[in-house]
């Protein structure tokens, strides 16, 4: 551009009249672009993993003999958590294998570190065993299907998830009486179904991946009024049977269905009941209050500018600790009861205390300082519609946290209630929606090449359920041996001693 031009060119006045703004554009034209791979090279790096790490590498588990006892390991990271919960974690996670391994995914982290690895890496969920799947409300209210626990997300490796998963679905199946023969086809349903799923997503536009999310009304096959209709008929497929359960339960455990059940009016003002050891009502001094709303403020601050215009309008009005889940349990987790113009306009959130990922050790370093940051971006980052209300505090004493709605129509099946074809069925959903999720960080067309179209991955991987769901039964077996042994204390006390020790000792702090 001469210099005349330049003189009557609208941008460049613009610009040489903002001196910031030119300095910033001179700045990045010194920058590097974003490398933007080709479909076909992206196709070749999937190949190459391939060749690296071969399908059937990643079959069958064989523990080496060096590995770390899985009980030590769970003890190195109870060092990090309440005291006083710890016994109520323990005793949650010995009522099953299946109990134990949903408390127990650094142990498979550190069994999954010593394998070999594809090198294809997402956003990984961390634990996603099925009952970590289910219904929830989007913003726009309708229901969506996805994954709904994201303590553990962090980069790795995109196998890792996928053979969780699966191998959850062999410890279900045994759980609920079923035979290894229907756990490994529902293990196998999985994996095809994420394959299928991610080879379909690699065909898309990106943008189409990006805003691809499982709607219940999809999966029912209809619009909302037309599967009305069929279900009065009583036209419903088994599969479309489960998924209208699913919405009718999703669609009870609104917003108001948690006001309703964890709280009750006093003297004409709702409060949270004091119910232990499940429920434990706090009472607010004013300087905790002082300390809940300062809080308060500076969670509301990592929200989108429209929601924390809408949370002005909501003050605190009570506080209560709420012990939940079982790998969980010994983290803190609390509940805000919020009213907005009256008693009627009520609302509950949850603030749970968020620690470092059980994966960060063995894959790279978090990018997050603070493990609520951490937690909410990955969320944001697989779910196709999360919470309007998602954040996080870096709250007193060094603990992190991040925090949601309670409830807002959330719904998982009872793993027992997933028998016969239910479990086969349940598979093939949870196995497409984590391909969904994963497809939004990752790179769907290099992971498609590296599945391909046969079944070898799909195999591979329900091998590797089966002989790894023998070792999370040992590894059972030798956690209620430690409890019997007294080398872990495991109790809960029906009065929630345990749970109102742990949050005296947060509030004092």
């Amino acid at each position: 551009m001469n210099t005349e031009s330049a003189a009557a060119d609208p941008l460049h006045i613009g610009l040489v009249a903002q001196p910031e703004i030119l300095a910033r554009a001179q700045q990045a034209s010194g920058q590097k672009a974003l490398p933007h791979p080709t479909v076909d090279e992206r196709r070749a790096v999937g190949r190459a993993a391939r060749t690296k790490t071969p399908r059937h590498s990643l079959g069958a588990w064989q523990s080496p003999q060096d590995r770390a006892d899985p009980v030590a390991l769970l003890m190195s990271q109870e060092t990090t958590r309440v005291a006083h919960l710890i016994p109520v974690r323990h005793a949650r996670m010995a009522t099953s294998a299946f109990a134990f391994y949903r408390g127990a995914a650094l142990v498979m982290a550190a069994d999954l570190a010593t394998r070999p690895r594809s090198g294809l890496h997402v956003q990984l969920c961390g634990d996603a065993h099925l009952s970590n799947f289910g219904v929830f409300a989007a913003p726009d209210r309708s229901l969506v299907f996805d994954v709904n626990d994201f303590d553990e997300t962090h980069p790795g490796p995109f196998e890792w998830d996928v053979q969780r998963l699966a191998t959850s679905f062999i410890l279900a199946a045994r759980e609920n009486g079923m035979s290894n023969k229907a756990g490994a086809a529902a293990a196998e349903v999985v994996c095809s179904s994420y394959r299928q799923s991610i080879a379909k997503f690699a065909e898309r536009r990106e943008l189409d991946v990006w805003y691809h999310r499982i709607d219940v009304n999809a999966l029912l096959g209809a619009s909302k009024d037309a599967s009305d209709a069929t279900r009065k008929a009583k036209k419903l497929t088994k599969e479309q049977q489960q998924v209208a359960h699913a919405e009718s339960k999703a669609r009870l455990r609104d917003a108001w269905s948690a006001v309703s059940k964890i709280t009750e009016v006093v003297d004409g003002k709702r409060q949270f009941r004091h119910d232990p050891p499940l429920l434990l009502r706090i009472d607010v001094t004013d300087d905790l209050r002082a300390v809940i709303n300062s809080l308060f403020h500076e969670y509301r601050a990592t929200l989108q500018e429209d929601r924390q215009a809408l949370l002005k309008r909501y003050e605190v009005v009570d506080f209560g600790h709420k012990v939940v889940g079982v790998g969980s349990v010994g983290l803190l987790a609390f509940v805000l009861l919020l009213r907005g113009r009256d008693e009627d306009d009520l609302m509950v959130l949850q603030v749970k205390q968020a620690q470092a990922s059980v994966l960060e050790a063995f894959t790279q370093k978090s990018a997050f300082t603070k493990q609520g940051h951490r937690v909410v971006t990955g969320q944001r980052l697989m779910q196709a519609a999360s919470d309007s209300f998602l954040g996080w505090i870096d709250g007193p004493a060094g603990r992190n946290y991040y925090v949601r709605q309670l409830r807002d129509m959330k719904w998982a099946p009872d793993p027992s209630s997933l028998t016969g074809k239910r479990l086969s069925r349940y598979a093939s959903r949870c196995g497409m929606t984590l391909a969904r999720a994963h497809a939004r960080s990752g790179d769907a067309i290099a992971l498609s090449a590296y599945l391909g179209s046969g079944t070898a991955f799909d195999k591979a991987t329900s091998a590797f359920a089966l002989s790894y769901a023998d070792q999370a039964e040992q590894d059972f077996d030798a956690f209620v041996a430690a409890i019997a042994d007294d080398r872990l204390s495991s109790h809960e006390d029906a009065g929630g001693a345990e749970s109102m020790r742990a949050a005296q000792a947060v509030v004092e702090s």
